[in-house]
């Protein structure tokens, strides 16, 4: 009895439209409108080349340091060079600064000194390049005194030596903001969320369909000499197989299609998925067992709460998780779709796996909990009539 009703119970919920639009289109509709609305938004935030300009004095082009590091930063046969740089006269650079023609100047008089006319990246990377030259100057000539108390100074030694290492040294600022932070990943990870939380709405059509006080059918489970228990896990078990074939789609239209990269720990990434599509089945069980009210009813209250989650987990605004985290963090402690989306965090960001297990317990927890009370729930449930 428990494989005949389990055969049936996968028929049943492929041939509901509805839910196959909920478990498999809407997810893979949506994936798309984030692809075409985010996939700009890290080119056009990555490093560009900044411009810059330095004034050509006297104590500038006596330097051969600072006119070497520059010329490194600069060079345009280097394809991941930081500076443009126009070597001009004080009034000309002024000139384009206020033209907005520069990020900024450099002028060396006894030290560089920046000139800027706002604050932005372009204006701290060039502060950050100068303190940089700036601290490997103090170093070098920190060294030339050493050998000149020990009696070892030889300048010409010294000074091939210092331009050896220019020569072979590179820009130590280096363009990872895709690898650190990403807006993509952060809606997908949210997706996946909504997606594993929206089979809570299989589970709650196939709890429905035991429920006397539903369907005709749960009107037959009841009055049949069987065991009610078998029924209900063999329905819950193939709406669970029917959402993870929905999350499988939903993974391999965006890894293939869409080209998302969800990183090396693929098989983490799978297990918080299938323990997420259980705390979304669930879900689904406790509204179909604790309210007594219609279908589409129970449908919108999963989709309200689902939303709702995904809301507060970055899912309309990237911001969002953080102020919650910040301000009232006990919500995102019992916010499902927030487990799921802190869980990827942590195999995206963090070396350790400590968080993401935790977050794997947690979701466990919760899908327990709300499985107790819907047991609980239907344990009590009787019928004046049918």
């Amino acid at each position: 009895m428990f494989f005949h009703n389990f055969k049936y119970s996968l028929k049943t919920l492929f041939k509901n439209r509805m839910l196959i639009f909920w478990t498999f289109a809407f997810p893979i509709i949506l994936g798309t409108l984030f692809n075409m609305a985010f996939k700009d938004i890290e080119s056009s935030e990555q490093l560009d080349i900044i411009d810059i300009a330095i004034v050509e004095n006297e104590q500038f082009n006596n330097n051969e340091m600072y006119k070497e590091i520059f010329n490194n930063l600069s060079d345009k046969n280097n394809e991941d060079r930081l500076f443009n740089i126009n070597y001009t006269t004080k009034e000309e650079a002024s000139k384009l600064l206020e033209d907005e023609k520069v990020s900024g100047y450099l002028v060396y008089e006894d030290g560089f000194k920046i000139f800027v006319k706002t604050s932005g990246i372009n204006e701290t990377i060039l502060k950050t390049v100068t303190e940089e030259i700036k601290q490997n100057e103090i170093m070098m000539n920190s060294l030339t005194e050493i050998e000149i108390k020990n009696g070892n100074y030889n300048y010409e030694a010294i000074s091939n030596d210092i331009m050896a290492i220019i020569e072979n040294s590179e820009a130590n600022i280096e363009d990872i903001s895709s690898s650190n932070l990403s807006y993509t990943m952060i809606e997908f990870y949210t997706l996946i969320a909504m997606t594993c939380l929206y089979g809570g709405i299989l589970g709650m059509v196939a709890l429905n369909g035991c429920l006397a006080n539903m369907t005709n059918n749960g009107k037959r489970v009841s009055v049949a000499p069987i065991k009610k228990s078998k029924l209900i896990i063999s329905s819950l078990l193939a709406s669970y197989i029917v959402q993870v074939i929905g999350i499988a789609l939903l993974f391999l239209y965006t890894t293939f299609v869409l080209k998302v990269d969800y990183g090396n720990n693929l098989p983490l990434i799978i297990l918080l998925a299938l323990v997420g599509t259980l705390a979304g089945l669930a879900l689904g069980v406790f509204v179909s067992a604790m309210f007594k009210t219609n279908e589409n009813t129970k449908t919108g209250i999963i989709i309200s709460v689902t939303m709702l989650g995904c809301f507060l987990s970055g899912m309309m605004g990237i911001t969002m998780k953080y102020i919650v985290d910040k301000n009232v963090p006990i919500i995102n402690k019992l916010n499902p779709a927030s487990m799921i989306t802190d869980g990827f965090y942590s195999l995206y960001y963090y070396d350790t796996e400590t968080r993401y297990f935790f977050n794997i317990i947690s979701l466990i927890i919760f899908a327990f909990i709300l499985i107790s009370i819907s047991i609980f729930s239907l344990r009590r449930q009787k019928y004046d009539s049918i």
